[in-house]
């Protein structure tokens, strides 16, 4: 295992002595850990793969994550040619990142809001928004994790706007658990959203800002896309049409049909 863990360590910037810190293990003990001279017990794969933004596998398999594509695609250019919805998301960066400065205006100072709920907020406007009006807002890929859907590409999003000064990366505690938080240094060009995706991201807000991790993860775990999906697949946005009324957003009738 020392490749990935030193490999992943070294592209957060940690110390040795930081990151077992971090474990709550010695220094010593670390090292033999990384230089795979002893086997790292389950508990210190959860809170490294935590720590390093991968899933469990990355680490036990001691293999790199899949890096996320950027490459922008047309789907409304696509859409015209077909009256199928298009089920491949759009990673539309820029609008991305003015939509994730304007979360973290209305909502980022909150002690409960870290990654992971950011995570699941992210996750409810995309796929929600996508029920609600058949096209994408941002349209970012989310895979299937353990404890709810992840976006593939926020890593690298967000190392991208740290280092473009738009955010903060803070490390914190919450309830005396580590938590990664983001504050906004930049105000959000309103300019790249219309009306109705301001109104509904409020309203995503307003609904699931206040909520712990936790409780965002069991919501996420109700819903069809997850439910459907195998685990560390990409989610569909089709499987919004094929949610039950627990996690619904849209009123259907028979001409929806």
């Amino acid at each position: 295992m020392t490749s990935i863990i030193k490999t992943l360590r070294e592209e957060k910037g940690f110390s040795q002595e930081e990151l077992a810190q971090k474990l709550g293990v010695s220094r010593q003990s670390y090292i033999k850990y990384e230089n795979g001279s002893v086997e790292l017990p389950l508990e210190l794969v959860r809170k490294l793969s935590i720590l390093f933004e991968v899933d469990y596998s990355c680490i036990i398999d001691n293999k790199m994550p899949v890096e996320p594509s950027y490459k922008i695609q047309k789907s409304e250019k696509i859409a015209e040619q077909s009256d199928i919805r298009i089920s491949i998301p759009e990673n539309n960066i820029e609008k991305f990142k003015q939509v994730f400065l304007y979360i973290l205006a209305k909502v980022g100072a909150r002690p409960n809001v870290g990654q992971t709920v950011l995570y699941k907020l992210l996750y409810f406007i995309d796929f929600d928004y996508y029920e609600l009006y058949e096209k994408q807002l941002m349209g970012l890929s989310y895979i299937k994790n353990t404890f709810g859907p992840t976006p593939i590409d926020f890593a690298k999003l967000s190392r991208q706007m740290v280092k473009e000064g738009l955010i903060e990366e803070v490390k914190t505690e919450y309830y005396k658990h580590d938590m990664t938080k983001y504050l906004p240094l930049k105000e959000p060009n309103l300019e790249l959203l219309s009306a109705q995706e301001l109104e509904f991201i409020d309203s995503e807000l307003e609904k699931h800002a206040g909520k712990t991790a936790t409780e965002l993860s069991n919501i996420s775990h109700k819903d069809i896309p997850w439910i459907g999906a195998k685990n560390k697949e990409v989610l569909d946005y089709e499987a919004v049409f094929y949610r039950t009324p627990e996690t619904s957003v849209r009123a259907y009738c028979e001409e929806d049909d």
